[in-house]
This record gives C-alpha cells, structure tokens and sequence, in this order.
C-alpha cells in the first residue's frame, strides 16, 4: 500500500468485480423477466421474524411453514407464493437529493446475493420514475474472506459514497472497522444475512434477524423426520459469519434438547458446493450410519444432496435458500425442506434505508434500528411452486 493508502492491486480487482457483476445482471435477466409475469398475484404478509433465542423449536417461531410433504394443505399455494414478495412500492418519503451513490459488498459472488440485487434495481427503477438517480457498486469476492472484506471496505471509505453497506463476513473482524469508520463520520449500514456485533456503530441494518431460529426450526422438522432418535452432521458455511454460526448454533441447541439425538460431525465448507460435496463424501465415510444433515447456507444443501444422490444414500437433508438445483432436489425428495428467505425484499428495502441514511435520519419513526425479512420453510410439496416463482422453471 503506498503512502497514500490506496492499493492499485484491490482498485483493479474492484473494477474487475465491477465487469464480473454486471455480466451476471445480463444472464439473470430472462428470470426477471418471468418473476414479473408470474408474481403479480403475490400478496404481501407481515413478518414473523424475532430474535427470542427462548422460543424453543416446534413453538411459534420465525418461520411461516408451508404445506409439508407429509402434511397437505389447501393454503400451501398461498403460503409459498407469499414467501417472496414482489410488488413493492416506495414509501412515502421524499428524498432530499436528486443524486446518490451507494457502495455494498458482501460476503462471496454467489446466486443468493444476485437474488438481492434484484430487489435492489426494482428499488434504483422506481426512484428513477421520481427523478431521482441512484448508482451503487454492489462487490464481493470469488471466495469468503473477511481480510478481503476490511480491504474493499477501507478502499471505498476513501472515495465520495453517501452511504457504505456491508453483509458482515465475520463480526469479530469486521465489526471494529465499522466503528472506525463511524467514528469518521462515514454512513455505514449493514444488510443482507449477517449484521455486525452487538453494539456495532453501524447505523442501520436490513435483513434477516432471526438465523438461530432458522436453524433451530429447520432442525426441528429434522429431528420430528427422524422421530427425534439419530446422528446427524452440520454444515456450517463460512468461518465467522454471523448468519452462518447462529444457524448452526440454533441448530445445536436443538439436538441438545433430545437424548437419542447426537451430532457427529461439524464442518466449514466456507459456502462452496464443492468443498460441500466433498465434506458430505468425508463424513458419510467416516459415519456410515449418518441419518440426517443439517445445512446453514444456500450451498452447501446442494453439494450434500450431490453426494448422498451418487452414493444412493438415504439420509435427510434440511437446509437453506432457494438455489435452482436444491429445489429440483427438494422436488425429487432427496431433501426434506428448505428454508427460503425473501431476498427480494431485502435489496429492495436495503435501498430504501440506505437513501434515508444518506439524507442524515436515523432509526426510528421512518425505518427501524433492524428491518426484519422472512423466512419460509418450504417442502416437497412446494417445490414446484417456488421453481416456477423464482425461476419460470416449469420442468
């Protein structure tokens, strides 16, 4: 890094980001194209997300549960479709500029954020219609790296962005410099899946608030399957991510509560498919008489059920999010179910907040400390539905 404190190697790296984003925009665009064909009937629903760690799983929770596959409902349709919500509209608030430039990074290029940034350019589009022009860079790494994140982060601090949003990579890391950086009189959210620790200096924070019960719940349905007698495996995610560590933490607790449950074996598999497969393969042949498989990201519900589908096994997925191929799993019942949050919704409302931040407010009357998002379990049943939903996939 030379005197000046810029790094000619991370802005070239930034830039190719940029090139690599806009590229994916280009492929995703058919699927925007056939979400707003097939969702103008969604309905919005309230959020149930809380963060009560004492709500023990099976209890009313976080989660709204659609139809199971074991258990029919008339109102699965209904439930599913409103897992996701689409139809937006801003809220009455008049920003004070006509002009403004946001930077967001997050944790690793991957489909779930693309899914974020959807609801992000809904958002850009309709303050566009009022006059108003947002540009924003939206980066991240090819792989997880907090190390990385602190250095994308102390870039953009230095150049003109009204606002700094970040989905956290590692709290422990990560959470100092955003104090820094508040301190500096930089506007600095947070948003997505992970926020910052407990009294992080970050203004606001839009996204999912209620992770450990994700876990916990989606555990439960594991264990009820498995009539709460098995050895069971959690795949984590990333090293440190808080969204990541509370599932698997909610996930733990859970186990706890029954005797002839036990968990066997926790692995990071740092949000890859690959390194989840491979991790599945290690640990099916080191446990051969494994009966279930706890998943805490969008990938790593996929590289398991890759593995358990090639080795014909039989045991039981539960994992999270709405990647295309662990719903067509889902579908054929080689997982159980899925927890799928609204990321829509996420980039939508991150956008919203991140204008109000850059005007001066502050939570309270015109947005909340933390904006909560759903999560929806959703089973065999519901497979279908979501595919058609997300992805027009009617196969």
């Amino acid at each position: 890094m030379n005197s000046e404190g810029s790094d000619p190697d991370m802005e070239m790296e930034m830039e190719m980001d940029f090139m690599r984003y806009y590229m994916r925009i280009l492929n995703i665009m058919a699927a925007v194209l056939a979400i707003l064909l097939l969702t103008t009937a969604c309905s919005s629903v309230p959020s149930s997300g809380r963060t009560d760690e004492s709500v023990l799983p099976g209890e009313s929770g976080t989660v709204a549960q659609a139809g199971s596959g074991e258990e029919a409902s008339s109102e699965t349709t209904d439930d599913v479709r409103s897992a996701v919500k689409f139809d937006h509209e801003l809220d009455s608030y008049q920003p004070q500029k006509d002009h403004y430039k946001f930077y967001f990074t997050y944790k690793t290029v991957h489909p779930w954020w693309d899914a974020v940034a959807l609801g992000m350019e809904e958002a850009q589009r309709q303050f566009l219609d009022k006059g108003i022009t947002i540009t924003y860079e939206y980066m991240a790494p090819d792989v997880s790296s907090a190390e990385d994140q602190a250095g994308r982060l102390r870039l953009a601090e230095k150049k003109d962005y009204d606002v700094i949003g970040v989905d956290v990579a590692d709290e422990k890391i990560i959470s100092p410099l955003l104090d820094e950086m508040a301190d500096s009189g930089t506007k600095v959210m947070t948003f997505s899946s992970s926020d910052a620790a407990e009294g992080c200096k970050r203004i606001a924070y839009v996204g999912n608030t209620h992770n450990y019960q994700d876990g916990a719940d989606l555990t439960e349905a594991l264990c009820k399957k498995l009539g709460y007698k098995g050895k069971v495996a959690i795949l984590v995610g990333s090293v440190g991510a808080p969204c990541h560590e509370d599932r698997a933490r909610g996930a733990e607790d859970t186990i706890a509560r029954y005797d002839d449950m036990e968990i066997v074996a926790k692995e990071y598999d740092m949000d890859s498919v690959d390194l989840a497969y491979d991790l599945t393969r290690k640990i099916l042949k080191d446990c051969p008489d494994l009966d279930g498989i706890i998943c805490c990201n969008m990938s790593n519900p996929v590289g398991a059920a890759r593995a358990i589908t090639e080795i014909n096994s039989d045991v039981v997925i539960v994992g999270m999010d709405h990647d295309q191929e662990a719903l067509h799993y889902l579908k054929d019942g080689v997982i159980y179910c899925l927890g799928v949050q609204d990321c829509y919704s996420i980039g939508y409302d991150t956008l919203q907040v991140a204008v109000k931040i850059a005007d001066g407010n502050l939570p309270g009357e015109l947005f909340p400390e933390k904006k909560d998002e759903i999560t929806t379990v959703i089973y065999q049943k519901d497979a279908a539905i979501m595919l058609e939903l997300l992805y027009g996939d009617m196969s």
